[in-house]
C-alpha cells in the first residue's frame, strides 16, 4: 500500500463541513489511456482527508481489482465531487475537491477509527465486513467551491482563501485599484478590522479608529466631496484642466466602485501629554507609526482571505473634508482610505529595490 501522503492544506474549515454534512460523491480516476472512470461513492471526511470505503455491495473483482482502485495505484491524481441539485436553480451548489490518493491498510489505526465514522454515518455498514478492506484516502491539494444560495456564500467564499505561509502572503499581497462589484460580507469586515486591533501601539492605547463605508450614497458623498478638494489643489499646482479631469475621475471611481471603504483615522486622545513640543510631536508620531502597523495587519488579513486591497493617502490632504462628508467628531483625524474588494483584475507588480540597497548598516 501506499505511504502517507503530505500536501498543503486547500480545503477551508466551513469547506470541509459541507462536505461532511452530505452522503453522496463521485470520484472520478483516469487510467494508463487517459480514460476517465467515474463512480458514485460514500464516504466520510475528518478535516485533512476524505476516506472511501470498498465495501460488500456486489462486484464482480476483488476490492483491489476495482477499476477505482488499479486507476489510483498507477495515478493518484483524483477528483472528488459533491454536489446539491434542486429544481429550483437558485439552490444549486458543489464542491470540486483534487487530491492525491492512496489506500488505507486495515492494520492502520486511522483505518479502525475511519471505519466507525462509516458506519456511524452509514447504518448500513455496520452489517457489512468493511474493516476488512482498503479504504481509499484522498488528500486534498486544491478545491473549488460554487453556489447560486445565498446560504451557501460561506462555503463559496471558503474556496478564496489563500492558504499560504506567512513569507508567500507578504510577498502575495498587492495593491488592488480595479473590484468586481461582489459585496465584502460583513463578517470579513471585521476579521480584518480584528486583525488591525492586534497591531503594536504606544502605552497599548490603540490611538486608532476605524470607519468602514459600503453604502452607495456614502461612498458618493465621499468621493464627490474629496474629488472636489483635489479638483482644487490639483489647479494650485498649475495642471492642466484635462489632466485634472482624469485624475480626478480615476480617483473618484476608486471609491465608488470598491465594495467597502474602510478610513483610517488618527485618534489621540488617550496619548500621554507632555509640556514640551519635542516630546509631545514623538508621541505623535508614535501614534502615526502604529497607524500604518495596523493597516498593514489590515491588508495582510485581507489577501489572506482572498480579498485585495489598495491604500488611498488622499485624506491626509483633505482630513477636513473626509470629517465632514463622513459626519465624524472633530478628534478624528482621517488618515488613510483603504479600498476592499475581490480583484477585477491582476494588477501591474512593482520592482522591489534589492534588499542590500536597503541596509545602511549591518554590523
Amino acid at each position: 500500500m501506499a505511504e502517507s501522503m503530505s500536501v498543503p492544506a486547500s480545503v477551508a474549515p466551513s469547506t470541509w463541513q459541507y462536505l461532511a454534512s452530505r452522503r453522496l460523491a463521485h470520484l472520478a480516476t483516469v487510467d494508463d489511456r487517459g480514460r476517465p472512470h467515474l463512480v458514485p461513492v460514500c464516504y466520510v471526511v475528518d478535516g485533512s482527508a476524505i476516506y472511501i470505503p470498498l465495501d460488500e455491495k456486489p462486484k464482480r473483482v476483488s476490492p483491489l481489482r476495482l477499476r477505482r482502485v488499479r486507476n489510483l495505484i498507477d495515478h493518484p491524481d483524483v477528483a472528488f465531487l459533491v454536489d446539491d441539485y434542486a429544481e429550483d436553480w437558485s439552490r444549486l451548489a458543489y464542491v470540486l475537491v483534487r487530491g492525491l490518493a492512496d489506500l488505507l491498510d486495515p492494520d492502520d489505526q486511522r483505518h479502525r477509527d475511519v471505519i466507525t465514522l462509516l458506519r456511524e454515518k452509514y447504518p448500513q455498514y455496520e452489517a457489512m465486513a468493511i474493516d476488512r478492506n482498503p479504504l481509499i484516502r484522498i488528500v486534498p491539494y486544491a478545491s473549488h467551491v460554487w453556489s447560486s444560495a445565498p446560504g451557501f456564500f460561506d462555503w463559496r467564499q471558503a474556496s478564496l482563501v489563500r492558504n499560504l505561509d506567512f513569507d508567500a502572503i507578504i510577498r502575495g499581497r498587492r495593491s488592488v485599484r480595479a473590484f468586481r462589484p461582489d459585496a465584502v460580507p460583513p463578517a470579513l469586515i471585521q476579521r480584518l478590522l480584528e486583525a488591525a486591533r492586534w497591531a503594536p501601539s504606544p502605552h497599548g492605547r490603540m490611538p486608532w479608529r476605524f470607519v468602514v463605508v459600503t453604502r452607495p450614497d456614502l461612498k458618493l458623498k465621499l468621493a464627490d466631496a474629496m474629488g472636489d478638494e483635489w479638483e482644487r489643489q490639483l489647479a494650485l499646482d498649475g495642471e492642466a484642466p484635462e489632466i485634472i479631469a482624469r485624475r480626478k475621475l480615476r480617483s473618484r471611481q476608486r471609491i465608488l466602485e470598491a465594495p467597502a471603504c474602510i478610513v483610517l483615522c488618527l485618534y489621540l486622545v488617550d496619548l500621554d501629554r507632555y509640556p514640551d513640543p519635542v516630546r509631545q510631536e514623538a508621541e505623535r508620531t508614535m501614534a502615526v507609526q502604529s497607524l500604518g502597523a495596523a493597516a498593514q495587519n489590515l491588508l495582510l488579513a485581507a489577501y489572506q482571505l482572498g480579498l485585495d486591497a489598495g491604500w488611498m493617502c488622499a485624506p491626509l490632504f483633505c482630513s477636513d473634508t473626509v470629517r465632514a462628508a463622513l459626519g465624524l467628531d472633530s478628534d478624528l483625524e482621517p488618515h488613510a482610505l483603504l479600498t476592499v474588494g475581490y480583484a477585477a483584475r491582476d494588477p501591474v507588480r512593482r520592482e522591489r529595490l534589492p534588499l542590500e540597497s536597503l541596509i545602511v548598516r549591518f554590523d
